[in-house]
């Protein structure tokens, strides 16, 4: 017999509480969330070694980011609503191992192309992990205060990874080569698998339904297409390309949805958004995620291109953001309890709001301890967002129906991520331009380098004399300006994610 097909066991003790062996799985599913997460940033530091080593185009090198990404979104709900009829633990297990076996194809690619293809199963394998991990933490923890702290200790991995991520690559760039980004992936795959299997319990929709293969299929055209347009646009602004890719985005997601309409058993119960405090928090976690994917992508180059720090130093000034995020562990299920889902997750991203505030302050003083300071307040409030957003999710759904609503909850993240590092980036590149002085000096090529980024500012002018260090500090005053005004707006979205909250997301868990 498989270790995919053992018997499950009992889930908890008598009265639905949970013991050892079920928080014990507990930490095997948020191994896995943390690593994906890790897996999603710290990508961006290996990429000048990787140029060196592969030698891509500019069109490959785009589409080594861009793939991971556009697969994992694009199949989140076909495998979330997947895991619902085959098993959750079955697909957990399958996409563990294919994980583990695409980080190695990528971390010995050849060739640029290689790696483009890796990186695509990578996406493929990822997009199991986050909608089974959760729907399995929606069942294994059936009371409510342990549900919301197994929760939190679930959003900790998943927030807490992302930020660990510049902190990891920067330890393994130091010493090793960039696959060593991918090749960390497989001896901690392979705890996840063995957890798993012998921890986890099996479960799944016990009616449902036929797998519709073209609902699936419009789901991707849909998602893929609007998310290609959004970095599309951001890249080359608005052209027919772009236009044309979200207009079949929107066809597709029109399509899709009048089918699942028409379905006795849908691939998204497009019902579920009828009811307020899931439609609430999938639109409030969007907002938020979108304003706290910005910030973490440009605060990265902002210690290394502007105050000096190495890799690896610039991931350890980032450390107050993940700790504060996993802290919160400890009082999330108190304050759930006490304020309410609503009120909690309202307060949480006004609380996110207030130190992206603090943080823009800080980026313009030398020292160290105002960032700390905004990183503190920012990991707090995101920290008991992502917990209170999820059990809100989940609560709002029945047990049968967790994968799907997992994966609605996931998507609304990755489309968060994608949106703000493109919107977002695209502004902070307009103001950071804006803010510039006059380059009419410099020589043609200097020039453009400045004027395209800081990181390219940097090597165009190093070594420039007098003129070039006045030019380049004049480059930092513009992105620390630019990065001042992005933290700010970031922290107005994060506001108005609070008041949705406040207004849309019901506190009491029977609305």
């Amino acid at each position: 017999m498989s270790i995919a097909h053992v018997a499950p066991e009992p889930v908890g003790a008598a009265d639905g509480r949970a013991g050892f062996r079920q928080w014990a799985a507990l930490a095997a599913l948020t191994l896995a969330v943390t690593l994906l997460a890790v897996d999603g940033t710290v990508l961006a530091l290996a990429v000048p070694a990787l140029v060196v080593e592969l030698q891509p185009t500019a069109t490959q090198l785009l589409w080594i980011g861009d793939a991971y990404s556009f697969a994992l979104a694009g199949l989140l709900i076909s495998m979330g609503t997947l895991a619902d009829r085959i098993g959750r633990r079955r697909l957990l297990l399958i996409g563990v191992t294919g994980f583990g076996a695409a980080s190695l194809l990528a971390a010995f690619a050849p060739s640029a192309g290689w790696l483009i293809a890796a990186r695509v199963l990578l996406g493929v394998a990822g997009a199991t992990l986050m909608p089974s991990t959760l729907s399995l933490v929606r069942n294994i923890f059936t009371e409510a205060r342990q549900r919301t702290r197994a929760i939190a200790v679930w959003s900790a991995g998943a927030s807490g990874g992302a930020a660990l991520g510049p902190l990891v690559g920067g330890a393994l760039l130091e010493h090793y080569w960039w696959g060593s980004v991918f090749v960390i992936n497989v001896p901690i795959m392979l705890l996840v698998l063995i957890g798993v299997a012998v921890l986890v319990p099996e479960s799944r929709d016990p009616r449902p339904g036929r797998f519709d293969l073209l609902s699936a299929l419009l789901s991707v055209a849909a998602i893929v297409a609007l998310v290609w347009a959004v970095k599309h646009t951001a890249k080359a602004g608005v052209d027919p390309a772009g236009v044309s890719a979200v207009l079949a985005g929107l066809v597709g997601g029109v399509l899709f949805v009048r089918r699942q309409r028409r379905l006795a058993a849908p691939l998204v119960d497009v019902t579920l958004f009828a009811r307020p405090v899931f439609t609430g928090t999938v639109v409030a976690s969007l907002i938020a995620i979108f304003a706290f994917s910005g910030l973490l992508f440009f605060f990265s180059q902002y210690l290394q291109l502007v105050r000096g720090y190495s890799p690896l130093q610039a991931g350890l000034r980032e450390l107050p953001l993940t700790l504060a995020s996993i802290a919160v562990v400890a009082i999330a299920a108190a304050v759930l309890t006490r304020l309410g889902v609503g009120r909690a997750l309202s307060v949480a991203l006004l609380t996110a709001g207030a130190g992206m505030i603090i943080l823009a302050i800080g980026e313009g003083y030398a020292g160290y301890a105002p960032l700390a300071l905004g990183l503190v307040v920012i990991g707090l409030g995101v920290g008991l967002a992502f917990t209170a957003a999820t059990d809100a999710v989940l609560g709002a759904v029945p047990k049968d129906r967790a994968g799907s609503a997992s994966a609605i909850s996931e998507m609304a993240y990755e489309l968060g991520v994608a949106l703000g590092i493109a919107l977002l980036g695209t502004l902070h590149t307009v103001l950071y331009r804006s803010a510039l002085p006059d380059l009419s000096a410099l020589p043609g090529r200097t020039g453009d380098a400045v004027h395209e980024s800081l990181a390219t500012a940097g090597h165009a002018l190093a070594g420039s004399g007098q003129q070039g260090a006045a030019i380049l500090a004049a480059a930092r005053d513009a992105f620390v300006h630019a990065m001042q005004s992005t933290s700010l707006i970031a922290a107005v979205l994060l506001v108005a994610a609070g008041v949705i909250a406040w207004k849309l997301v019901p506190s009491s868990r029977d609305s």
